[in-house]
């Protein structure tokens, strides 16, 4: 009988708390969150317990890890794994959640935003260039340019997205309804300009940059719609 299996995770940008609930239901099973791995988690089997969890983003130097994990440690959260500047861990039903007042928990949310920002915003800009420089070259060099803008774009734009998950997380923190707000509609105006794109322009560029907004709208938006309807049967069931 296998020990160890890999659930994927949501995105915690996206879906943290669905997360949460999800690793939750699995303790209840015997399943428990030992680390994290590639868009996922690794759970090892083991009783059958009533945990919750919760995920801090903070970076750590290697001389601060003892003290960071005993500092939670005391007030009930026991350290599971980290990775990078996000940390995972687990305590028992009542435990003091480890955020509690807004400002905490805008800064929480700062620190998740920061390394995604240091990582989408100049892939993004670096896209643009190059999307622009594809619409006006011709010959070889707009094939270069096409082809480039094309990689990238295969993670600028989930890049983007995220980095517009984690300011709406921080902005609800921060109560800021409308920016959060606009950050739902944000897809949808995107959506609609690419679709108006696609009428108007009869340039190759602009026509594969246009599909590839779409896909990159439609696809992950199908995914959150299922794994939401997931997450709300299961949670019926419950």
């Amino acid at each position: 009988m296998r020990r160890t299996k890999y659930i994927m995770s949501g995105g915690l940008a996206f879906s943290e708390d669905k997360d949460m609930e999800k690793l939750r239901r699995f303790s209840l099973k015997g399943w428990h969150v030992s680390g994290f791995k590639f868009m996922g988690y690794v759970l090892e089997k083991g009783e059958k317990l009533d945990c919750i969890y919760s995920v801090d983003y903070r970076p750590i130097k290697e001389e601060e890890e003892e003290e960071y994990a005993e500092f939670f440690s005391s007030s009930g959260w026991a350290h599971i794994a980290s990775e990078g500047d996000v940390h995972l861990f687990r305590a028992n039903p009542g435990t003091k959640p480890i955020y509690t007042d807004r400002e905490t928990t805008v800064e929480k949310y700062e620190n998740s935003a920061r390394p995604i920002n240091k990582l989408a915003v100049p892939l993004v800009l670096a896209t643009v260039l190059l999307w622009v420089g594809a619409m006006v070259s011709y010959g070889f060099l707009n094939i270069f340019l096409t082809v480039a803008a094309i990689v990238l774009s295969v993670i600028a734009i989930p890049a983007a997205w995220t980095a517009l998950a984690a300011a709406r997380n921080r902005w609800k923190a921060n109560n800021k309804k409308t920016f959060v707000y606009v950050s739902y509609l944000l897809p949808i105006l995107v959506l609609l300009i690419a679709v108006l794109g696609l009428l108007l322009f009869d340039i190759r560029a602009v026509r594969m940059l246009v599909y590839m907004v779409i896909g990159a709208i439609a696809f992950p938006a199908t995914i959150w719609f299922i794994m939401s309807f997931s997450h709300k049967m299961r949670k019926d069931k419950v």
